[in-house]
């Protein structure tokens, strides 16, 4: 039972992880004065981490995570 409760705990820490950097990925493309380019290689970085901590989840990463970023980057850079 202890294994399974370590291994749920593990995977509640790297959802929270997953979840904070994301919010931070945000937080950059929103807050700071960047190049689009800038802004994009932020998105590629915070794509790059979620699979770090979730291989094979790049469908789920687009899925949940992508058009957030679309949109910050729609709206902030005027793009159609």
């Amino acid at each position: 039972m202890s294994q399974d409760k370590d291994a749920l705990l593990a995977e509640e820490r790297k959802l929270r992880r997953l979840s904070r950097a994301m919010d931070i990925a945000a937080i950059l493309l929103w807050e700071v004065d960047l190049t689009l380019e800038e802004a994009q290689e932020i998105v590629n970085h915070a794509k790059h981490t979620a699979l770090q901590l979730f291989p094979d989840k790049e469908e789920t990463f687009d899925l949940i995570y992508g058009p957030r970023f679309r949109r910050i980057l729609t709206e902030k850079y005027h793009l159609q």
